[in-house]
């Protein structure tokens, strides 16, 4: 069943089109990873599903919903999450308060009990910081559970970031370039998470990233996009073999 499903998907700004009637799904239980040259539209892609922006034309739908009828706050709510290209963490904040935050959609307390210490507030701010403590275990943070995330490495803030995000518990986790700016020793310690965040937790990934090794290890399907246009989707060994990724994407030979 599609958990994502997209479909005549357009985006334009001014005289430029961005993505231009794009289609394909994601079903609940698959690593997709979205693949394409810089500008190719997949971080208007993201936007868009994620309802920073808002399409020319085409449909989102999130698990038979459509996104166009939700706010950003309720497709969060609705079990998306999401990482950035660059890690958006607050950087004041320690590891812990960072976690804390992605865990907000499920304080149910309200304006009163969370000013005034009512007994109800600090049993749902134990809650809270217990279940961020149980991501951050997760993803191997605990040791710096409580530094500041701007003294740390920045292959550890993407770690961060996803521990925030997987503390939402969402079905569908997209990942902005998860590889990006990291060692080759980081690139293959992130395989391994995000192979057990699939595994364990039983996470749906949307996936766009340039590291093609890491791509094609991980994935069961990739959708390759140039100019806007989806030009190829398939298995990673389909999508090696296609003439027109190899000569847009990955290089003629």
């Amino acid at each position: 069943m599609a958990l994502l499903e997209i479909r005549e998907l357009s985006v334009r700004f001014g005289g430029v089109v961005a993505l231009d009637r794009v289609s394909f799904t994601v079903d609940a239980g698959e690593v997709v990873a979205l693949i394409g040259p810089n500008g190719a539209g997949k971080t208007t892609l993201f936007n868009v599903i994620t309802r920073v922006y808002r399409p020319s034309g085409g449909t989102v739908t999130v698990g038979g919903l459509p996104v166009s009828r939700m706010s950003p706050h309720h497709v969060v709510r609705h079990g998306l999450a999401r990482t950035f290209q660059n890690v958006a963490l607050f950087k004041s904040m320690t590891v812990l308060e960072n976690v804390i935050v992605g865990d907000h959609i499920r304080t149910r307390s309200g304006w009163l009990e969370s000013t005034i210490p009512m007994p109800s507030a600090v049993k749902a701010e134990s809650a809270s910081r217990r279940r961020a403590m149980e991501m951050i275990d997760f993803v191997g943070l605990s040791v710096v559970a409580n530094h500041p995330v701007a003294a740390l490495p920045f292959g550890t803030q993407k770690r961060v970031e996803l521990a925030r995000a997987l503390v939402s518990k969402p079905r569908l986790l997209l990942l902005d370039e998860p590889a990006g700016g990291i060692s080759h020793e980081e690139v293959d310690s992130t395989s391994g998470l995000l192979r057990r965040i699939h595994n364990e937790l039983g996470v749906t990934m949307l996936l766009v990233e340039h590291h093609m090794q890491f791509v094609m290890g991980i994935s069961d399907r990739v959708v390759v996009l140039d100019f806007g246009k989806k030009i190829a989707e398939g298995s990673p060994t389909e999508v090696q073999r296609n003439p027109a990724v190899i000569e847009a994407y990955l290089g003629a030979a």
